[in-house]
């Protein structure tokens, strides 16, 4: 890979990265607003702005991490399952993006509904507290990503191969 292809793909990789962050963010403020504002219509909102348009950026921008992070492993020397650091990174990708395809994703009707319920006044807290997870967890994750790929821990996955002389008989 060129220089330059190199160095744009991993500006991407950053971008998205970040921005993925940031959706975390979000979704972290919009579930503390839904649980501590004194404010139904405000909590309400919360939930429901949570419910429609929150996991489709955060998707993208993780699918995007996973996709410029798999050609920067192909195509670097760093590899793709060469490194510890790059390994983990790559699990840590794999992981959030299915986590967000087959909890998340899925949860969010029953947000959605929570949040119309609050301003019925008919809205039962019955699990609303396992929102707490889906942003600690990815941003815990994400951020362990950041360092790994900032210290790059850990050496190789494999030693590499080192060439052995053969060895001159004694006789000679």
């Amino acid at each position: 890979m060129n220089r330059r292809w190199r160095q744009a793909l991993l500006v991407v990789h950053i971008l998205s990265s970040a921005a993925w962050i940031g959706v975390d963010v979000i979704v972290a403020v919009l579930i503390g607003t839904g649980w501590f504002a004194g404010d139904t219509d405000l909590r309400s909102l919360a939930y429901r702005a949570l419910a429609n348009f929150v996991v489709w950026p955060m998707l993208a921008s993780g699918l995007l991490c996973l996709v410029t992070g798999l050609v920067l492993g192909l195509g670097t020397r760093w590899g793709l399952l060469r490194y510890w650091w790059v390994t983990v990174k790559f699990v840590l990708n794999v992981a959030l993006c299915t986590l967000i395809v087959t909890v998340l994703q899925p949860g969010m009707p029953d947000v959605e509904t929570y949040g119309e319920e609050l301003l019925t006044g008919m809205a039962a807290d019955d699990g609303i507290w396992r929102l707490f997870f889906p942003p600690a967890v990815s941003l815990t994750c994400l951020a362990l990503a950041t360092v790994l790929a900032i210290v790059k821990p850990w050496g190789q996955t494999r030693r590499p191969k080192v060439p052995t002389k053969p060895r001159r008989s004694p006789m000679t």
